[in-house]
């Protein structure tokens, strides 16, 4: 088992183990009264590159009216999402996609996006820590530069998002790569108790 914000979530061999920054920004005050969404407003979330699930149970305990659709490229981490979604009871709520990013989703338009993208790059994979090497290298693996998925997922994400709705995608150390890659993009760069820039908010108007 691993926790995130205190949810239990079964891993194994097959998926990375659960460390994302999102989970503590989907759990504060980005979303509230004075937030960058309205809780009250997320009826349909969209979790791609889900992995063990954790971040698609998060987000729909953290919006108990919505549901949220889950996609992977890993039929092997969708086999594990299954099991969590099974033991949190939310199997009504959560579905689980298989497929490259947007792929399995046709015109489906979302209130959020979250994503927590492959996004270590060359340099970042060729010093993996040991522990991290008995995780699959895929959902590590970001090219080059890191953002080989993120730049698609950023420039399709308008297209999947509804007018008042925004994406939220964690990219590690990436900031400088996707800041080139998007220079008239705005991204709010937001920090958690244990990261600095390593997390972007971009509006449906501004992508």
């Amino acid at each position: 088992k691993a926790y995130l914000q205190g949810v239990p979530f079964y891993v194994d061999e097959r998926v990375i183990v659960p460390r994302s920054f999102l989970a503590e920004i989907l759990a504060g005050d980005l979303f509230g009264d004075d937030g960058l969404i309205d809780p009250a407003r997320v009826t349909r979330v969209l979790d791609l590159c889900t992995g063990s699930g954790c971040l698609a149970i998060l987000a729909a305990l953290r919006f108990p009216d919505a549901t949220v659709d889950a996609v992977d490229l890993s039929q092997d981490a969708l086999d594990v999402a299954a099991i969590n979604v099974a033991e949190h009871g939310l199997k009504d709520r959560v579905r689980l996609l298989r497929g490259d990013l947007y792929a399995p989703l046709g015109d489906t338009r979302y209130d959020l996006i979250i994503t927590n993208p492959p996004y270590v790059d060359a340099p970042g994979m060729a010093g993996l820590p040991p522990e991290c090497l008995h995780e699959p290298q895929l959902a590590f693996d970001g090219g080059a530069d890191g953002i080989t998925l993120v730049r698609p997922i950023v420039e399709a994400a308008r297209r999947h998002l509804n007018d008042a709705g925004g994406l939220l995608c964690e990219v590690g150390r990436c900031r400088d790569a996707v800041e080139q890659a998007f220079p008239r993009t705005h991204l709010l760069w937001l920090d958690t108790e244990e990261s600095s820039g390593e997390v972007f908010w971009a509006d449906a108007r501004d992508l």
